[in-house]
């Protein structure tokens, strides 16, 4: 099954945007200047979305960071709202699930965008990411707002890749894998050539998920290949690269679609792609996964952070389309809805 679609002309505009404004912010982060942040932006007060809550007059600071799937999203909803809302100047950045975890525990933001739920185990190793908020006073609320495929693609140029298994994924990506491993080995019949990776970074949520789902254990990869937090880096690596394969966001499949190929995944009900139905359904599995915002209870007391989540909320089932996901069904976005309320103390 193949539903796959590329965004509408009227979304391209805000994709990209959005897609530039994250190689600005990876680029700037990575010189260790100050970094630049997506939704400052210089356009006039617009009209709200209809029902969108965004009280008049407002000021202040809302300041976001983690997943860079998420960060479409989320800077899609701040320069909407802080067009609807001169006075708040509302930044989205991104360094990672992870590593927006590590500042948004520390209290350094007011929310933490995630591609997966924080971690809530305690290792040997390290404390859970739920525990060092707890440890530093910083309550939160988990409100799911999107879904994703997570999506595998290869060079146009592959004319052998037409579907992967999980297990075969797990060959190409887990822990036995090295840079020595070919297309052969992976099946009989394919090219001899050594497979060049391009994966996301070990602070990446979309590295999380990927590795506990396709290689059975959380952040056990093969250490062959290029890792980046910028989602742009790896669909280029993979789009320059006749070899090349990669997972991402569906948003960046989607954003670079005429120079790449879409991989269906088979997890155990035939080769499935990832389009809006099946991400929706859930059954592009197991690679279909919710996507997340964590504002902390202490942010959302100030006027200006319950404003912009609720206008978060009342506009991501137009934006979150506009920039490559898929919409929360009605009954999950109310949950949502009704967990933000519980944490606002209404």
């Amino acid at each position: 099954m193949n539903d796959t679609k590329a965004p509408a002309p009227r979304y391209r505009a805000r994709l990209a945007a959005m897609l530039a404004g994250s190689v600005i912010l990876l680029s700037a982060c990575g010189t260790g200047g100050a970094s630049p942040t997506a939704g400052e932006s210089a356009a006039p007060p617009a009209p709200t979305e209809a029902g969108a809550t965004a009280p008049a007059d407002l000021s202040g600071t809302v300041t976001i960071d983690g997943s860079s799937t998420v960060y479409l999203i989320s800077a899609a909803v701040a320069e909407d709202f802080q067009a609807a809302n001169p006075g708040v100047k509302a930044s989205v950045a991104l360094s990672g699930t992870g590593g927006g975890f590590k500042k948004f525990c520390a209290g350094e933001t007011d929310a933490n965008d995630a591609s997966r739920p924080i971690k809530t185990e305690d290792t040997p190793e390290a404390k859970s990411e739920a525990t060092l908020c707890k440890e530093a006073g910083i309550e939160y609320v988990e409100l799911p707002v999107a879904y994703d495929g997570l999506s595998v693609a290869v060079n146009p140029q592959n004319t052998w890749v037409d579907c992967l298994t999980v297990a075969e994924l797990s060959a190409i990506f887990g822990p036995t894998s090295t840079a020595e491993t070919t297309w052969a080995d992976i099946r009989a019949g394919w090219p001899a050539d050594p497979i060049e990776r391009f994966q996301p970074g070990v602070d990446s949520g979309t590295f999380d998920y990927f590795t506990e789902e396709i290689n059975g254990e959380l952040d056990a990869s093969t250490q062959a290949g290029t890792f980046s937090e910028d989602d742009n880096q790896l669909v280029a690596g993979v789009a320059n690269d006749t070899n090349g394969i990669g997972y991402f966001g569906f948003a960046y499949y989607e954003a670079s679609a005429d120079k790449l190929k879409l991989v269906p995944v088979d997890g155990g009900s035939g080769c499935i792609t990832p389009g809006p139905d099946t991400i929706r359904d859930q059954s592009y599995a197991p690679l279909s996964r919710p996507l997340f915002v964590y504002p902390s209870k202490q942010a959302l007391a100030r006027p200006e952070v319950a404003a912009f989540f609720q206008y978060y909320l009342d506009t991501v089932s137009t934006l979150a389309p506009e920039v490559g996901y898929v919409e929360l069904p009605d009954a999950e976005l109310q949950a949502s809805k009704d967990a933000l309320t519980a944490a606002l103390g209404n």
